[in-house]
């Protein structure tokens, strides 16, 4: 608000006093005053104000629409027909609720196929080129990838020649079953593989220099994450295993290697240095090997004072436990938590170096391949070498609880079936691959996998955890087959569980 004031120019009459003080002695005073005129004061303001108002809206709905779709007219006697049963239905679904006719029943939400069939045969061309034979398979943990290790095995000797790693993807709806997702180019043979547990990118690997290295493979630069290079702690002899081994800090997982020349060695994982540190020592030293009653005197005195591991396995049960089988047909249970010193661990070793092995069972009469525990029972496992036979034993006790001959030939791999108890599968020097099952009167294979025109050995095999009707196959030439199984060898039914407690039960109690 403002005030404003205007003044302006005023003329006034004059006021004129006449002297009389020589007129009379005697002085009259008079009183006289002026004044302007009135002044006039006047007051204004002013002020500007803009004011504007908007809106959108969307058009208003139709009351009745919403009024059909929250209330849909009903059927011509519908709900009548719902008063009349809901009694019976009522009384019905209380008796198959008091049922036990389905107990154990597992439904199939999956179509599942009744033949077998061989969905995928891969190869990598340069490695088929050179002649090198597939070593090692192993599945990812998600299920869609497949590792495989390249070498060459003549008459039972390693060759030091340059070999591979490559992975497909199974689930790729381009699959080029001739060239491989990832060729890892390595400096000699691998002789053993394993993928990590729950790291998708990651594979474990053993060399026959007796280096172990751990690859990501989703660096497609530089793929090797980890190695132990060649410390003069680490391996000397060619690493003839690999597996992941959960570490006491909950989610970190080490990396088990055992080598020909009867070293187990755990190593820890540093990324940021790109290099695996040897975390512990298990040297196995025929000194140090409990002999049961089954074994025999005589085995004490084969070969050298070390025990030339060929296989391992850990128990999925008990952290603690593993199993080992030598060259020497020597089958040995192991523990992480032994406290016994070794013999001849050297006295400036910067790990603990312990005699792990507690318990020995009877020996094969050859090397010993492959050895893997049962998913579904903490006692059981089972065990294949050069002898051609498939032996299941028990923890509990020296002698194997069953023998069932497998082939004329060598068996290089035996594993578990992941969703049957009572299933496992062998592969044969002779290109098959056999599969038993422990439920069925016969010991039969109750299947036989085997390619047509393809003679050569049948080195390794795995069951896809994820996928049980996955389970690949790698051979001598180079080829890795992924077969498709049948309802028959994936579906549990209700009692193999059982069946399988009492052939456990009823061996042990012999």
């Amino acid at each position: 608000m403002a005030s404003v004031s205007m003044f302006t120019d005023e003329s006034v009459d004059s006021v004129s006093l006449q002297s009389v003080w020589r007129k009379s002695e005697q002085a009259v005073q008079e009183s006289r005053g002026c004044q302007t005129t009135v002044l006039h004061c006047t007051e204004a303001e002013v002020q500007t104000v803009f004011t504007s108002d908007g809106f959108s809206q969307t058009e208003p709905q139709d009351d009745s629409t919403q009024q059909l779709l929250l209330h849909p007219p009903e059927a011509p006697g519908l709900q009548d027909f719902l008063q009349r049963v809901e009694d019976m239905v009522i009384r019905e679904l209380v008796k198959n609720a008091r049922s036990h006719a389905f107990d154990r029943f597992q439904p199939s939400w999956e179509e599942h196929s009744q033949q077998i069939s061989c969905v995928h045969c891969l190869r990598h061309r340069s490695a088929q080129e050179n002649g090198l034979h597939v070593t090692s398979v192993s599945w990812s943990c998600t299920g869609s990838v497949i590792a495989c290790a390249y070498g060459r095995i003549d008459d039972g000797d390693w060759s030091t020649e340059r070999a591979c790693v490559c992975t497909w993807n199974v689930d790729l709806r381009g699959l080029r079953s001739e060239q491989a997702d990832l060729v890892i180019n390595v400096p000699t043979t691998v002789t053993a593989l394993c993928c990590h547990p729950t790291q998708p990118a990651w594979i474990a690997g053993g060399l026959y220099s007796g280096e172990v290295l751990v690859w990501d493979t989703s660096r497609t630069q530089d793929p090797v994450l980890a190695t132990t290079g060649l410390s003069a702690e680490g391996h000397r002899e060619p690493v003839y295993q690999v597996a992941w081994l959960c570490l006491q800090k909950k989610g970190e997982f080490g990396v088990l290697s055992a080598d020909s020349g009867g070293r187990v060695l755990l190593w820890t994982l540093d990324s940021d240095r790109g290099s695996l540190v040897l975390h512990a020592a298990y040297p196995l030293l025929q000194q140090q090997v409990p002999h049961s009653s089954s074994s025999s005197s005589s085995f004490k005195a084969r070969g050298s004072s070390t025990v030339g591991v060929t296989s391992l396995a850990l128990s999925p049960w008990d952290p603690d436990t593993f199993l080992v089988g030598s060259e020497g047909g020597l089958l040995l249970r192991c523990s992480f938590a032994s406290q016994t010193p070794a013999v001849t661990a050297p006295q400036d070793s910067s790990v603990p170096v312990r005699g792990p092995a507690v318990f020995s069972f009877k020996p094969q009469s050859g090397p010993v391949h492959s050895i893997h525990c049962s998913p579904f029972h903490r006692n059981l496992f089972v065990s294949a070498g050069t002898d051609g036979m498939a032996h299941l034993h028990s923890l509990l006790q020296a002698h194997p609880l069953l023998s069932l001959r497998v082939s004329e030939s060598y068996v290089f791999q035996v594993q578990w079936s992941p969703s049957r108890p009572l299933v496992f599968a062998a592969a044969t020097g002779q290109g098959e691959v056999h599969l038993f099952d422990l439920g069925r009167r016969s010991l039969r294979p109750a299947a036989t996998l085997e390619q047509s025109g393809s003679a050569q050995a049948a080195t390794c095999l795995s069951f896809n955890r994820r996928r049980p009707e996955l389970l690949a196959v790698g051979k001598t030439d180079g080829t890795v087959s992924v077969w498709q199984l049948s309802a028959e060898l994936t579906e549990q039914s209700g009692r193999e569980s059982s069946v399988l407690e009492q052939i456990n039960q009823q061996q042990v109690a012999e």
